[in-house]
């Protein structure tokens, strides 16, 4: 596995692939690698002769109070399990490699219709950041096809979208959220849960399960259903920043009838927790 600290070693790479005739996917990843990431990576084998993984805790999608300088980092680690994983390049950029113009005054990218909502709600500027450090990261590898984890629904579709309206030729593709046995879906920020935490951070989808279970027995009123999650979610101990049923396409207000999908985010002590289900 070749690692790269530059965008000019990354295009060295990329050309000579381009040149006999391989195609390349791409999973961009914020290191502290767990099974979710390395699922993305064998997704990605499947799809292309060159898989290109990237490492880069991305400061503009953190907003001023919360992880970024605690945000794990774990180098050797991940460098590891990607070699093990048969990753054919590590791009490992610093900011001023990234941001050469500082973050403050680089150009942002912003998805309008999709990042206001839900998470962008809480997090503002979140997503903002997200396109634009992704924007710059296709520009740099040039993937045929890149790979997201499903369990960051919104950022999903915060990039298609942005694929689509500035014709990026890339296919972005989804890859089902990976869990714990017990339901947990696996993210970095586990690991700020204490035991006890931990012992009731499957709520949130359990809860999930339970609109989901409202919905095909023939619930129409999705309001209540919101509701009562989101006393269901106190009543375990977690503070919820929203439940919401949505369109799956968009995330526009549900109908019935529609392609649907429940959304929810809570916070558990210090940790972050995230996680959506399709009805």
């Amino acid at each position: 596995m070749h690692i790269a600290r530059t965008i000019h070693e990354v295009r060295e790479s990329i050309r000579d692939w381009r040149a006999g005739g391989e195609r390349v996917a791409f999973v961009p990843t914020m290191g502290n690698l767990h099974a979710g990431h390395l699922a993305l990576v064998d997704a990605a084998r499947a799809k292309a002769e060159r898989v290109v993984v990237s490492i880069f805790v991305n400061p503009t999608q953190f907003g001023p109070n919360e992880d970024f300088a605690r945000y794990p980092r774990t180098e050797t680690e991940d460098t590891t399990k990607l070699a093990k994983a048969g990753v054919d390049l590590l791009f490992l950029p610093g900011v001023e490699e990234m941001y050469p113009g500082g973050t403050e005054a680089t150009t942002f990218i912003e998805v309008p219709a999709l990042s206001a909502q839900l998470c962008g709600a809480h997090r503002p500027g979140h997503f903002r950041g997200v396109a634009t450090v992704v924007a710059r990261l296709f520009n740099i590898v040039q993937p045929d096809v890149a790979l997201f984890g499903e369990k960051d629904f919104q950022q999903l579709l915060v990039i298609r979208h942005m694929v689509r309206d500035l014709a990026f030729p890339v296919d972005v593709a989804g890859v089902p959220t990976s869990r714990e046995s017990d339901g947990l879906a696996l993210s970095s920020r586990n690991q700020y849960l204490s035991a006890e935490e931990r012992k009731r951070a499957p709520r949130l989808q359990a809860t999930l399960r339970s609109v989901a279970e409202g919905i095909r027995n023939g619930a129409k009123d999705f309001d209540v259903l919101e509701r009562d999650a989101l006393q269901a979610l106190q009543s375990a101990g977690l503070v919820p920043e929203y439940v919401a049923v949505r369109r799956a396409a968009d995330l526009k207000p549900a109908r019935v009838g529609d392609e649907l999908i429940v959304l929810a985010a809570a916070q558990l002590g210090r940790t972050r927790l995230i996680d959506n289900l399709r009805v």
